[in-house]
């Protein structure tokens, strides 16, 4: 849902008497970057800790951008659930599947946010001073300088600009193109369809992702798993339409687009990743290297990474820092399963086969699935995951079980795109 003129007119009564302070304005927590990860802190932080004070500062006018985030709801524990629930767009009691030879309900909880919801959240919460509109020029441990000349003091200082470039990492990449349509007639559908994989296949793994805010608003989204993160937005734009349009859903509106590159990750340094762009700033979000390997998805990892640190006793840049480092290392080292996935998934597949990967995945049982999207899988789990017959020769997935060798694989393909 967006928001009503009331929330509108709020968010720019908010925005705008922002707190121009002094040139050397101070803060007990200074956020730098209002999106996803960013936003949960400084929300969490205001439940659990709300003597300190908090800025959020971003080079936007909305926070969050524009995007959907969506989970399912065993990814978080109860207590961030209610977290989320005033952000939350729609609540769905299931999901469902679609492959060529399987068809499937999975009695799993859905749940999806956008940018508005979280824009209002935010600006609804007392004692977070928002700046936006505001780009950063520089970023320290203690402060940042605006472009404007300005400086903004901070006691701990956390940077959640998203992601930046990496050698420390070899990716995959899920991108996407999503319409939000207003239709002329119901569309029919009761829940969402997380992965429709009947479609024509391109780029890789292609499936179309679908949810229904309402009986006539519906967002569609076109998906791919690629080895590359060009992102032509006309194409798949136009491919979202088409799917409506064979759908039989007459779109009398398209309300807006949306369209993202999400990293999926086959292997990399996790210490090394740590040493690039040092700037003294402590860092949350995909600039932590928090996110599902095998989905992209960041937002219980954002929630999570939320609770901990407003669960903490020390607010200093140094001692929020070594929290997030020891979180993001340990989160690293506890998800090397998904690394080897994923190899098998972007390295040792070919052609079509990516699609029967997914497809036997989702033959498996509902909990393990849910247990594989919080990435809390078992050692069970895996040996699961790996027996019976699998969609690939063995010798080709073993070879690509290494890291290392997926490191070099991952550049040598990436050189052979920007020469092409």
């Amino acid at each position: 849902m967006f928001m009503t003129r009331d929330h509108q007119a709020e968010k720019h009564k908010r925005t705008e008497t922002a707190p121009m302070r002094p040139d050397t304005a101070n803060y007990d927590v200074l956020l730098v970057g209002a999106g996803l990860a960013n936003s949960m802190i400084a929300i969490a932080l205001r439940q659990a800790r709300p003597e300190l004070s908090i800025a959020l500062v971003d080079r936007d006018a909305q926070i969050g951008g524009n995007h959907t985030w969506s989970f399912h709801s065993s990814d978080v524990n109860k207590a961030g659930l209610e977290l989320l629930r005033p952000m939350l767009e729609a609540q769905w009691p299931s999901q469902e599947i679609r492959f060529p030879r399987l068809k499937r309900v999975l009695d799993t909880g859905y749940n999806s946010m956008t940018s508005d919801r979280l824009h209002a959240a935010v600006i609804q919460t007392p004692g977070i001073d928002v700046m936006l509109s505001a780009p950063v020029a520089r970023v320290e441990h203690d402060g940042i300088e605006l472009g404007s000349g300005r400086h903004i003091a901070g006691r701990c200082v956390i940077d959640g600009r998203g992601a930046v470039p990496t050698n420390a990492l070899a990716l995959g990449y899920q991108k996407f193109v999503g319409l939000e349509l207003e239709l002329d007639e119901p569309h029919g559908m009761s829940r969402p369809i997380i992965m429709d994989a009947t479609v024509p296949q391109y780029d890789g793994y292609r499936f179309v992702y679908t949810l229904p805010f309402s009986s006539t608003r519906i967002l569609v989204e076109d998906t791919y798993y690629s080895d590359g993160p060009e992102l032509d937005s006309d194409l798949l734009s136009e491919r979202a339409l088409k799917y409506a349009n064979a759908k039989g859903w007459r779109v009398g509106t398209v309300i807006r687009q949306e369209q993202g590159v999400l990293p999926i990750t086959l292997a990399g340094d996790i210490k090394a990743f740590w040493s690039e762009g040092e700037t003294g700033a402590a860092r949350s979000g995909m600039r932590a290297c928090l996110f599902h390997p095998t989905t992209g998805y960041s937002l219980p990892d954002a929630v999570l990474l939320a609770q901990r640190i407003s669960e903490s006793n020390a607010f200093d840049t140094s001692k929020i820092d070594h929290l997030v480092r020891r979180h993001s290392t340990r989160s690293w080292q506890q998800r090397s399963f998904f690394r080897l996935l994923n190899r098998m998934l972007f390295l040792a597949a070919r052609g079509e086969e990516r699609r029967d990967i997914l497809e036997r995945f989702y033959s498996l049982p509902t909990p393990l699935i849910e247990r594989f999207y919080a990435a809390r899988i078992t050692s069970a789990d895996k040996v699961r995951i790996l027996l019976g017959r699998p969609p690939l020769p063995i010798p080709r997935a073993i070879s690509h079980m290494s890291e290392s060798q997926a490191m070099a694989t991952v550049l040598q393909r990436a050189h052979g795109r920007s020469n092409g």
